[in-house]
């Protein structure tokens, strides 16, 4: 199979394990583990596997710089501890339609941020998408309609933001980590730092679990995020950032909501209200927006 093609196949299976992820996790969160215990679970477990699933050869070996410790405990705070905690927590909240579209964001707060930070040129079309995305997101923590998936949808909502922000940190912080060292050893460190932030605030939480209530499918269901949706997620999308450029990788964000959708309405009977679909639209016009380098003639 050709190269592209595989790096493609990669991120639409990223996108999609991302999409259903939203919907999985609530089939047991918080009936019987609470956010803080699940996201323990899950940085832990990929931790250990990112260690010791890989072994030999110098990809795997490198020295990292004393004065880029720091900036890897930044990035394992907001790429795992914070970004993680407040996702987990705000999903617990609201429903898994509301929450992906939120995560669209990302896009839209990483240009923010860049332009504060990195001085990037910020011109007319980009702050008109900008206020788009962000009305659509205001819409969705306003207008977010409490039913029986989404118990406290405007601090969901509000803490998936959150989230995205933190996330879009982070992605801003880790790019020069990741042009100076090969991804997975900076991926290994940023969660077994992440690990040291999770651990006291997880842990209380893990220790409450009842396992026994556990049935296959709910174990399944675990083995499912921890696996698919953080382990392979994040080395799929390192692969294809080795053949394609990061923007046709970022474009792929734009399915997870349309996969979290069409599963949460089949398995989870959500339903799809026009404020969603009209928050959807704004917030996709505002990523497309913000992401053009050219002006519209």
């Amino acid at each position: 199979m050709h190269a592209r093609t595989s790096a493609h196949l990669a991120l639409l299976g990223a996108n999609l394990f991302y999409g259903a992820g939203f919907s999985v996790a609530k089939t047991i969160m918080p009936r019987l583990i609470e956010p803080n215990g699940f996201i323990l679970i899950r940085v832990l477990s990929a931790t250990l596997l990112f260690w010791f699933s890989f072994f030999g050869g110098k990809e795997f070996r490198q020295t990292i710089d004393k004065k880029d410790w720091l900036r890897l405990l930044a990035c394992a705070f907001f790429g795992v501890a914070s970004n993680q905690m407040l996702f987990f927590m705000g999903l617990n909240l609201t429903s898994p339609i509301q929450a992906s579209l939120m995560m669209l964001s990302t896009p839209i707060l990483v240009s923010i941020f860049s332009a504060f930070l990195l001085r990037e040129h910020f011109p007319w079309w980009r702050v008109l998408g900008l206020s788009l995305g962000v009305s659509g997101a205001l819409m969705l923590i306003l207008f977010g309609a409490k039913d029986q998936i989404a118990s406290n949808p405007l601090l969901g909502d509000l803490l998936v933001f959150l989230n995205a922000t933190s996330y879009a940190i982070y992605l801003i912080i880790v790019k020069p980590l990741m042009h100076k060292y090969r991804p997975i050893v900076v991926i290994r460190w940023v969660f077994l730092m992440g690990l040291m932030f999770v651990v006291p605030v997880g842990l209380p939480d893990l220790l409450r679990v009842e396992w026994t209530a556990f049935k296959w499918p709910d174990f399944a269901a675990l083995a499912f995020i921890v696996i698919a949706v953080t382990f392979f997620t994040y080395l799929w999308n390192i692969y294809a950032l080795r053949i394609l450029s990061p923007s046709v990788a970022g474009a792929y964000i734009y399915l997870q909501p349309l996969f979290a959708s069409l599963i949460a309405i089949l398995f989870l009977h959500e339903s799809l209200d026009w404020f969603k679909i009209l928050a959807g639209l704004l917030i996709f016009t505002g990523v497309y927006l913000v992401g053009r380098k050219k002006a519209i003639r």
